[in-house]
């Protein structure tokens, strides 16, 4: 180690021990500050969801006493002592008579609580309820799940809760859990039950209205660690086994770590009304730590900044004598990355600032030949799209004055008039004025006269149709003389050998900065895979003039940005598809 610094320069011992100072003490004062801030945070969060978890224990208890007071007091009611004597003398004959006396205090005691889902007095001379209640006759009370908690009971006992379940009584199968009470009266009258279906959804607001926004999550578990609600899971995981962990206790915390997933911090509160019953909040430690995470991250950064600084420092007056040459490095860096604006600036007259100046001279003539040759591929380029339109229009005047020709040794004089008014026209938006540049609309128009020139020459042979495009594309510039060449191409050999009448389409359309225009025939189609093959191969090879010359030209004006599709099922339909960029303005 020894060795190692003696042969270290001043600058990297000295970088070296910035950086160890830096990181030891941010290290160690990062560390206990974490520690301490998580500890505290885990205690302040615990006794939080304690006292939250008190709170709706008592609200929770609160509701279920008033549930059992409510039904002491139907019971202690006169309409419901008579129906016990009649149930006590086995006296049925009055059954209907002390169903209609019991309606009022059923009402009564539904309006009080509205949790109360459904109500059941079962006597061995018939069951009373709420006459507003469709009771399910299908359903004998001694098939229920209640009749099966009641028999699994020791003896001896008044109150029964049962945990929740399906309403199996009446029709309305709601998830409940249920309230067994024997009657109140003198004497103990055997399988005489009254029976207070309460709604789960109601409880399980009960237990929500005092949460917080956080992690925090409460429900209600009896001690063997099942769900008391029939829809709702104890914990993400299973095993909590909360009879082992807090025995007879009724307040309490822990954690709680699961086989699979990060621990819980566990809170519970027996209640008050059922001792086996226990409400219990769990969070996930790892979000309620999250902001310790965030702290960690926080104080790493803080260690960079530092370390930087270290360097910065420790590296100050070498920085200060090699400035200049630094300057003229980070330069040839982005003339590497072909930014030749840059220029090397010093106020400085030494040997470093005189080559500077002559890696500007050397910028400037390398931007001259750069301005030379671009200014060269342009001119060429022009020439080289003057050529290819070249080709498109004798082949096209040839075809077209042909025709015209032997419809005048016809004497067709009306059809030959409107064929050179239409190739006036089409003349007229082919030079453009002598831009190479024209518009949708203009192109549309263009080749919308060609194929009215086509159809006078051959009447039988085929239709076209072209839709309206939106008024908002027909201003877009685009290159002229792209869409003759396509529909000349269909007619001369999609339509060569076909038994029907052909039709062309041709359709504009935008989306996402992109134009398409589609060409679509039902001729006799091609091999569009081979075609394709064949235009991107030699130029000695390949056969489609049409094809080839579009796409030549939307290579040269567009680049890379411009694409043609094929797409063709012989004897069906063939389309091709031109998608160029949309461009707002064009340069000449």
């Amino acid at each position: 180690m020894k060795r190692l610094l003696r042969k270290m320069s001043l600058k990297k011992r000295l970088w070296v021990s910035f950086v160890l100072l830096t990181v030891v003490c941010i290290s160690v004062t990062g560390t206990y500050v974490s520690v301490f801030f998580s500890r505290e945070m885990e205690t302040q969060a615990t006794m939080t969801s304690q006292d939250t978890l008190n709170k709706t224990a008592q609200v929770f208890d609160e509701r279920l006493r008033n549930i059992v007071v409510s039904v002491s007091t139907l019971m202690m009611g006169e309409p419901f002592q008579n129906t016990m004597l009649d149930v006590q003398a086995g006296n049925g004959k009055d059954y209907y008579k002390r169903l209609s006396q019991l309606q009022t205090p059923f009402a009564q005691m539904m309006l009080a609580e509205q949790s109360i889902d459904s109500v059941l007095v079962h006597t061995p001379i018939g069951d009373f309820y709420p006459t507003e209640s469709w009771r399910n006759t299908t359903v004998d009370f001694a098939d229920t799940t209640l009749h099966a908690a009641i028999q699994g009971t020791q003896e001896g006992w008044s109150t029964l809760w049962v945990r929740g379940h399906a309403e199996e009584l009446f029709s309305r199968g709601n998830p409940v859990i249920s309230l067994i009470i024997k009657p109140l009266f003198e004497k103990p009258l055997p399988g005489v039950y009254v029976v207070v279906n309460i709604r789960e959804d109601h409880l399980q607001e009960l237990i929500q209205a005092h949460l917080q926004e956080g992690s925090l999550r409460q429900l209600v578990v009896d001690r063997s660690s099942r769900a008391v609600f029939s829809s709702v899971p104890v914990l993400p995981e299973n095993g909590l086994q909360l009879d082992e962990r807090i025995g007879g206790s009724d307040r309490g915390n822990f954690e709680y770590k699961p086989e699979n997933g990060g621990p819980y911090l566990v809170n519970y509160a027996a209640l008050g009304m059922n001792a086996d019953w226990v409400l219990i909040g769990y969070q996930s430690k790892s979000k309620l730590l999250a902001p310790v995470q965030h702290m960690r991250w926080t104080i790493l950064s803080i260690m960079g900044v530092c370390v930087v600084l270290a360097l910065i420092m420790s590296s100050m007056l070498s920085e200060l004598l090699l400035k200049p040459l630094f300057k003229l490095r980070n330069l040839m860096f982005k003339v590497e990355q072909n930014q030749l604006d840059v220029r090397f600036e010093s106020v400085f007259e030494d040997e470093i600032s005189q080559v500077g100046h002559k890696f500007n001279r050397m910028l400037e003539q390398i931007g001259e030949l750069i301005g030379e040759v671009k200014a060269s591929e342009q001119e060429k380029r022009k020439s080289e799209i003057k050529a290819l339109q070249a080709q498109i229009d004798p082949h096209f005047l040839y075809n077209t004055l042909n025709t015209i020709y032997w419809k005048s040794e016809m004497e067709e004089h009306q059809d030959v008039s409107g064929m050179i008014v239409s190739l006036s026209l089409l003349f007229r938006l082919g030079l453009n004025n002598g831009r190479e540049i024209t518009t949708l609309g203009q192109e549309l128009e263009h080749v919308k006269q060609y194929l009215s020139l086509q159809a006078k020459c051959y009447p039988d042979l085929f239709d076209y149709e072209m839709p309206e495009a939106d008024e908002k594309l027909l201003g877009i510039p685009v290159l002229k003389i792209l869409l003759q060449p396509l529909a000349e191409n269909s007619i001369l050999h999609g339509f060569q050998e076909l038994s029907h009448r052909g039709r062309i389409r041709i359709e504009a359309e935008a989306e996402g900065g992109l134009l398409t225009l589609t060409v679509t025939d039902n001729g006799g189609g091609m091999d569009a895979d081979r075609i394709d093959r064949m235009l991107n191969g030699p130029e000695a090879d390949r056969t489609s003039y049409a094809l080839a010359n579009v796409r030549a030209r939307l290579s040269l004006y567009y680049g890379y940005k411009a694409s043609m599709k094929l797409e063709s099922e012989p004897g069906v339909q063939t389309a091709v598809k031109l998608i160029i960029p949309i461009q707002e303005e064009v340069n000449g």
